[in-house]
């Protein structure tokens, strides 16, 4: 059981590396920028690959009635928002900063679940929301290549990410179908949201979000040596505050669990 869980982690981060790097490199390099094309491809390639995963029963999908679909609605839009303005903020950030930026959705998360829904918090976690928080607050002041229409599409992505998980009630399955792009990138898309649901059914909260965190790491660091970025003593300041807060939360998650 600890080589399987070891083995779908490592798959998890593998996928995780090559989507964004993918992703990034179509977005930036190639400058293809039209995320409604992405959000189709994404849809097209998902939907077959999910359907046969169904055929061979690796995955298992449950009918819904009419007022369950109907439901999912908001958080349908929410998600087009997600892969809309994450393609926007991708195709103009580093993603390092991208990655920082996309972490304020677990403060979103986090003040929900303690304002509305009285949820107790360890100190530990709330120091992770302040650290993400000024970490990425700080990010603006200090990026060199400071880009106002990534950073305003970067709020967009995150403010859609952090309601879609705070508020609604949306199938988990469906939300890792990250901004696609290239054909590598939609069939990456699709195996990154497989890995995931996986790594959430086999690990411990807390160990799920150590992988998480993990992935982020490597993608950030190899990141910054295939694409152009000017990173600043400040700016890796503000990118090393938000990894200390992303650790703070794995450390709350695995000693909440």
């Amino acid at each position: 059981m600890c080589v399987r869980r070891s083995l779908v982690g490592l798959t998890f981060c593998t996928c995780y590396l090559a989507s964004y790097l993918t992703n990034k490199y179509v977005l930036s390099v190639l400058k293809f920028t039209y995320p409604t094309l992405f959000q189709g491809w994404q849809t097209l390639i998902g939907g077959l690959l999910l359907h046969v995963s169904w055929k061979l029963g690796w995955v298992e999908i449950n009918g819904s009635s009419r007022s369950h679909v109907l439901a999912w609605l908001p958080a349908s839009v929410l998600f087009v928002g997600i892969i809309y303005a994450g393609s926007r903020a991708l195709s103009r950030l580093a993603i390092p900063v991208f990655l920082t930026l996309h972490n304020v959705a677990e403060v979103i998360i986090c003040g929900y679940q303690k304002c509305f829904r009285k949820e107790k918090t360890s100190p530990a976690k709330i120091c992770s929301a302040l650290f993400l928080l000024a970490a990425a607050g700080c990010l603006p002041f200090n990026d060199s290549q400071f880009d106002p229409d990534g950073y305003f599409w970067a709020l967009i992505h995150l403010l859609c990410v952090g309601d879609l998980f705070s508020v609604l009630d949306f199938p988990f399955l469906y939300f890792y179908r990250f901004h696609g792009s290239c054909c590598a990138s939609g069939f990456l898309g699709f195996f990154l949201m497989f890995s995931t649901v996986k790594l959430k059914s086999l690990l411990a909260p807390g160990q799920c979000a150590a992988w998480i965190f993990f992935a982020k790491i490597i993608t950030a660091g190899l990141s910054i040596l295939l694409f152009d970025a000017v990173l600043t003593s400040a700016t890796v300041g503000c990118l090393l505050l938000g990894a200390l807060g992303e650790a703070l939360l794995v450390f709350s998650e695995r000693k909440g669990s």
